[in-house]
C-alpha cells in the first residue's frame, strides 16, 4: 500500500458514524448489510448514510452490490488487511513475537 492510499483510508476513518459503519460492516462478515439496515442499525439518517458509504468505498474500505432493489454493503477485508499491514510493517523493532497478537483475528 502507498502512503496516499493509507492517508485516505486512515481519513476515511477519522469520522464517529464512518468508523461505526466500517466496524459493523467488518463484524458482520463477507454477506453484508444493506444500507437501510446499517442506518437503522446505527441510528443513521439515509442522507447521511449516502455521504458516509461513498467516502469509505471512495478510500477502498467497503464494496457494494445491488441484489434486487436493495444495495448491499461489505466490508472490503483486502484492503484492510492492507491497511493493517502497512501500518505494522517492521514493528516491534523486527520482534515478531511482539508483534504476534496483532495477527490474530
Amino acid at each position: 500500500m502507498k502512503i496516499k492510499a493509507a492517508v485516505e483510508a486512515l481519513a476515511a476513518l477519522a469520522q464517529e458514524s464512518r468508523l461505526a459503519v466500517f466496524r459493523l460492516l467488518v463484524q458482520t462478515g463477507k454477506e453484508g448489510l444493506a444500507a437501510g439496515v446499517v442506518g437503522k442499525k446505527l441510528g443513521i439518517p439515509p442522507a447521511t448514510l449516502s455521504f458516509h458509504l461513498k467516502a469509505l468505498a471512495n478510500a477502498g474500505l467497503v464494496k457494494s452490490r445491488t441484489e434486487g432493489r436493495f444495495v448491499i454493503y461489505n466490508a472490503n477485508y483486502a484492503e484492510m488487511d492492507k491497511l493493517i499491514a502497512y501500518l505494522t510493517e517492521h514493528c516491534c523493532a523486527g520482534d515478531n513475537a511482539q508483534c504476534a497478537p496483532l495477527k490474530k483475528c
